[in-house]
């Protein structure tokens, strides 16, 4: 981020040292801050939004589901929630090297499992605000980090690492990755798990991209002819396998452009970027209007691709409402989006496909301030919904979500109160995976291959920007005892597609877990918080 103003900044008691990289950096992005900022209170004038009463005219129940067990074993709170391919979710505890994970009881429930710790990050990486994908082989990758934290001072330094490490869930052991050669930083920076599988990072604070080799780990340049830095910007995979992204003017080797629109696609048969057009609305908060270069945020909000093909681009805004833009991935244009009710926009935030489409999403007023709003966003306008409970204390950039294998979404907000948010209404089943070859007998402890149809769903599933990611553009298999109503996640991998929206046919292997019940059991693939319509199988 940019910006030559110093922010009031924590991490629930933690102390930041803003320590910068260089001079082409400005003041670091934040970490947890204050709800109130010493000279900016809160303002009073962005009441809740309106939720709809039921028809009886009683409030309506609450969308939002506190777990049963929460993490209070943390000491700083949930960050970045990711989805393995055996349906468990690792936690981070933000800025400490520590990972925990979410165990769905035996029903497949997440708000009531169960949490074990696993490995913790090699030592002197304990990064917060860094990049984060699963791996078609089922290991997840964590790359870069705004800052690193030390555990024993609770301080934070904002280095913009280029450390990284691997998770193996097999082992139960991370690994370091060493950088692009020549890669002074990574950061807060985007990456994506292209349609072939292969895991491409950017460079925070310049225009390079680089494709890892994630059997040898090493990496390959790419990424020709971007038009600016990748600072605050965030990747959409297309079903067209090209990656979207709209510029966020990050003035570094450009000069500060405070009307800029245009929006950036990768090509990975060429290893290039290209125009994809003006985005009609600004989306990147320039602060044109209120004060220009020196109070820009260029900040950008999430990006979701949805089953029509469109994908819905937030934006953030210092001066007035975040604007919105639909991108139409089917023939390449853009059009405007409603503008944001009351002030309100996202810089920094996230956003998920729900199962019957619509998009969730929170926003706060102006940058990085509270409270936050929750939304819906259904092709056409935004929806409010209500917030969970901290939504009065925190700001957009506080939340991460992630699209559970339930169809529910788990928000995450840097505190110790994970909540689960359970959507209305149903997924049309043109969206659902197909199993087309599947065995009918499998044993315990096995391993087969499965193969259908839209199995890595028809979209990433959540979004943030530059800061995190939470992609579940994977088959997940799932089993469940007939006679028992017991839900078992098979550790799918090497899925033969990551390409989101696929037609085609996508196999995948499976292993079956050694505690797998006996008996007759229903076999479903789920892809996005979707499953398949069930087959039979025999556990033996």
């Amino acid at each position: 981020m940019v910006t030559n103003k110093t922010k009031i900044l924590r991490m629930l008691g933690c102390a930041l040292i803003t320590s910068l990289a260089g001079p082409q950096f400005a003041d670091a992005q934040r970490l947890k801050p204050i709800p109130h900022p010493v000279g900016q209170p809160q303002s009073t004038a962005f009441a809740q939004p309106q939720v709809q009463a039921s028809a009886d005219g009683s409030a309506p129940a609450s969308p939002w589901t506190p777990l049963t067990n929460q993490p209070t074993f943390l000491v700083d709170g949930t960050a970045n929630p990711i989805l393995l391919t055996d349906g468990t979710v690792l936690v981070q505890d933000a800025g400490f090297p520590d990972w925990w994970k979410l165990t769905p009881d035996q029903k497949g429930s997440y708000i009531n499992g169960t949490w074990t710790q696993v490995a913790s990050l090699p030592p002197g990486y304990s990064p917060l605000y860094h990049s984060s994908a699963v791996l078609p082989d089922g290991r997840l990758i964590i790359e870069g980090g705004e800052y690193l934290c030390d555990p024993v001072t609770f301080s934070c330094n904002a280095v913009w690492t280029n450390l990284g490490a691997i998770y193996d869930p097999v082992a139960n052991t991370w690994s370091s990755v060493k950088p692009p050669a020549g890669w002074a930083n990574i950061g807060d920076a985007q990456n994506v798990v292209l349609a072939n599988g292969t895991y491409m990072q950017a460079n925070c604070c310049t225009t390079q991209t680089a494709l890892l080799d994630a059997t040898t780990l090493t990496w390959t340049p790419t990424g020709a002819n971007k038009f600016d830095v990748n600072d605050e910007e965030g990747w959409t995979l297309l079903p067209s396998n090209d990656v979207l992204v709209v510029d966020a003017y990050v003035p570094i080797g450009i000069p500060y452009e405070p009307l800029g629109t245009n929006s950036e696609v990768y090509n990975p048969e060429t290893g290039s970027w290209s125009s994809a057009g003006s985005t009609i609305v600004q989306l990147w908060d320039s602060a044109h209007g209120c004060g220009g270069k020196n109070h820009a945020s260029f900040e950008l909000g999430p990006a979701v691709l949805r089953p029509d093909g469109t994908v819905f681009y937030t934006g953030a805004n210092a001066c007035a409402a975040g604007h919105s833009a639909i991108y139409n991935s089917n023939n390449g244009t853009w059009t405007a989006g409603p503008d944001f009710p009351d002030g309100l926009d996202i810089a920094d935030g996230p956003a998920a496909l729900l199962p019957n489409g619509n998009v969730l999403l929170d926003a706060s007023p102006g940058i990085f301030n509270g409270p936050t709003f929750f939304f819906e966003f259904d092709g056409t306008k935004l929806n409010p919904v209500a917030g969970p409970p901290n939504a009065g204390i925190d700001s957009s950039f506080f939340g991460n979500m992630l699209v559970l294998p339930t169809g529910q979404v788990l928000l995450t907000d840097f505190s110790n109160d994970i909540e689960i948010y359970t959507p209305a209404g149903t997924f049309n089943p043109a969206w659902a995976p197909t199993i087309k070859s599947a065995p009918t007998t499998i044993s315990r402890g096995g391993s087969y291959v499965i193969s259908g149809t839209l199995f890595n769903g028809v979209s990433q599933g959540a979004a943030y920007g530059d800061d995190a990611q939470a992609a579940t553009n994977f088959p997940l298999v799932r089993i469940t005892n007939r006679a028992t109503g017991h839900v078992f996640y098979s550790r799918t991998h090497d899925p033969s597609s990551m390409a989101v929206a696929n037609p085609g046919l996508v196999s995948a292997h499976f292993e079956v877990p050694a505690d797998q019940e006996r008996g007759t059991s229903d076999l479903q693939v789920v892809a996005n918080g979707i499953p398949s319509p069930a087959v039979r199988v025999k556990v033996q």
